[in-house]
């Protein structure tokens, strides 16, 4: 038996009234193309008094076509919808929530003889399902289980609705609607929102010219959603827009958000247009602040990689900015900060740019971050990426309690690193002693792990520490002397009139428990030794006093070691190998901290 249709429901929706859950059948669907270029679908609909094809599908719904769960003769239950009204006075129904009650190979057939609605001339029919409520005058939505909100905060305190919408500044016949009701199929809107983020501004340059762009997120008591604006719109509104500061927004394009670039909690997203309209707003008391779903440090292990989350932590502590160069040539900061919170686990996060450089972590602020992306890199790790959130010790409860629990008892815990931080030196970074190494079997897992020690050097050996090498800038390769003033490297099949020197060496290194044989290359090796590999390769070749020298003055100095260590297997015989990844002086302040966080630890057990 078929369920029944609810008769006069598209008398009721196409004239902007409100309906409880009717139920109608799908005569036929077809496919058009948006002027955005998005496919959708348009109903042709039957309440079995009418048929009506003033339905649209929502985007998101459009699976279900394709997927043929809606079809010609399928009944489906209409849970939520909105009403448009066109610039030609037509209305258009959008269908925003759906559940087909019955399969179209299960009823076959037409139900009854519906005849095409028009308005005016429609058959005085009462809708089976409940009356009309109140009509609509611009548009309409209408939920029958749930907010429309497609991605609604879990905690936004009481949730009320929202009052009788004013006039938009300026005269405009828009109402002020919640985020949570906005739709490409919408020409008429103004929301009320806060900015709780803003990016910089980034450039870009290819083959079909050059732009720049910024995006920023907004909230109402509703939801959010993310918006960005180009070239005109970045010189129009970037430096005036403030974060936390309210504004009425209209007149903006919203599209399909690509949840690879945000967190954002909704289905679209908005960008800036020549006809976009932003005004600042001074009755702001009652729109939210930034909104937070805080995932513990310990479960990101069970994340995917690339997932954008929100984290909260202590900064336990953080390296120096240093500069790197990205494949576009281009020189960017970027600096490590660590963060730990209750569950005693600490995960690398990495600031870039400005954020980078600006960030100071010496008081160990509560750091709040919204849409940071997970890695896999080197264990588990954040970055904090151009659209994400960084809020320093923020005014929310979750802060407060992690900074009470750091304060009164997590200032004592070590922390277990979730990252193997390449490059470090610093921060907390796995610290071990060389006897801990051992006897806890690191590097026999399948992965190399990373260790941070302080440790003095007791031996360097310099025969065979430095070769020399291609001087192409990207190449390391041995090359060869052809005993004609030229070099020759085989991996760029060129002879250079010159070469450079690469170093590799080996140093034995020690603390109060055990000593270490490890490898030190280029860059660390120079730390150790103070020089150059050039200057050290002259010393040899015509000086090997002042070149001993060196070598004997980089022993029994102490540093702060960064490591990897790795079960390595060659000629069938296993053996640890120990890299250094990075060298740095020792800071006795921070050594001499994490000592007294040790000995309150230990005193407590």
């Amino acid at each position: 038996m078929n369920p029944e249709l609810t008769q006069g429901a598209i008398q009721t929706m196409t004239k902007g009234d409100q309906i409880h859950n009717p139920v109608m059948q799908v005569i036929n669907t077809m496919s058009i193309v948006s002027v955005s270029g998005y496919r959708l679908y348009r109903l042709l609909l039957s309440d079995r008094v009418h048929t009506s094809s003033s339905f649209m599908l929502a985007a998101q719904l459009n699976d279900l076509v394709e997927q043929k769960e809606i079809a010609a003769n399928c009944i489906c239950r209409i849970k939520k919808y909105i009403v448009n009204t066109l610039k030609d006075g037509r209305r258009v129904v959008i269908v925003m929530d759906l559940e087909v009650l019955k399969s179209a190979s299960d009823v076959e057939k037409t139900i009854g003889e519906p005849v095409p609605y028009v308005e005016g001339e429609a058959k005085t029919t009462s809708p089976t399902s409940n009356p009309p409520a109140k009509s609509f005058k611009q548009q309409s939505s209408y939920n029958s289980e749930t907010s429309m909100n497609r991605g609604a905060p879990k905690d936004l305190g009481k949730q009320k609705a929202f009052p009788d919408p004013p006039n938009t500044p300026g005269g405009s016949q828009s109402k002020v609607v919640p985020i949570s009701s906005l739709n490409p199929y919408q020409s008429k809107w103004t929301i009320r929102a806060r900015i709780t983020n803003k990016s910089q501004i980034r450039t870009w340059s290819n083959s079909r010219g050059e732009g720049k762009l910024f995006s920023m997120e907004i909230v109402d008591e509703s939801g959010e959603i993310r918006v960005t604006g180009f070239n005109e719109q970045v010189d129009k509104y970037y430096a005036v827009i403030e974060v936390n500061k309210v504004y009425y927004i209209s007149k903006g394009t919203l599209k399909i958000a690509n949840k690879q670039y945000t967190n954002v909690k909704n289905d679209y997203e908005m960008t800036l247009n020549n006809d976009t309209s932003i005004v600042p707003c001074d009755d702001a008391g009652d729109v939210p602040m930034v909104q937070f779903e805080f995932v513990p440090i310990e479960e990101l292990e069970n994340k995917e990689k690339d997932s954008v989350v929100d984290v909260i932590g202590i900064c336990k502590s953080y390296d120096e900015v240093t500069k790197i160069t990205t494949k576009s040539s281009k020189e960017i900061s970027k600096r490590a900060v660590h963060l730990m919170d209750m569950s005693g686990k600490v995960i690398t996060t990495t600031l870039w740019g400005e954020e980078a450089e600006k960030f100071d972590g010496s008081g160990q602020p509560v750091l709040a971050i919204k849409g940071a992306r997970l890695s896999d890199f080197g264990g588990r790790s954040l970055s904090v990426h151009f659209s994400s959130t960084l809020m320093m010790n923020p005014d929310i409860p979750e802060a407060f309690k992690l900074r009470g629990w750091f304060d009164s008892e997590g200032h004592a815990v070590e922390g277990s690193s979730m990252s193997e931080m390449k490059g470090s030196g610093g921060g907390n970074a796995n610290w071990k002693t060389l006897s801990e190494v051992k006897t806890e079997n690191l590097g026999h897992g399948d992965k190399a792990d990373y260790f941070t020690c302080v440790a003095t050097i007791v031996y360097l050996r310099k025969e065979n520490c430095m070769y020399q090498a291609c001087p192409s800038q990207d190449c390391n390769k041995k090359v060869v002397d052809q005993q004609n003033g030229l070099f020759r490297c085989e991996k760029c099949d060129k002879e250079f009139p010159n070469f450079k020197y690469r170093m590799i060496l080996s140093a034995n290194i020690a603390d109060f428990s055990d000593n270490q044989w490890v490898t030190c290359f280029q860059e660390s090796a120079e730390a150790m030794l103070g020089k150059n590999g050039d200057h050290l390769g002259e010393l040899r070749d015509s000086n090997e006093q002042a070149f001993d020298e060196v070598f004997q003055n980089a022993n029994f100095r102490t540093y702060t070691f960064r490591n990897r260590v790795k079960l390595e297997t060659y000629n069938d015989e296993s053996r640890i190998k120990a890299s250094v990844m990075d060298v740095k002086p020792v800071d006795h302040k921070e050594y001499s901290k994490r000592l007294l966080m040790n000995i309150r630890k230990y005193a407590t057990q």
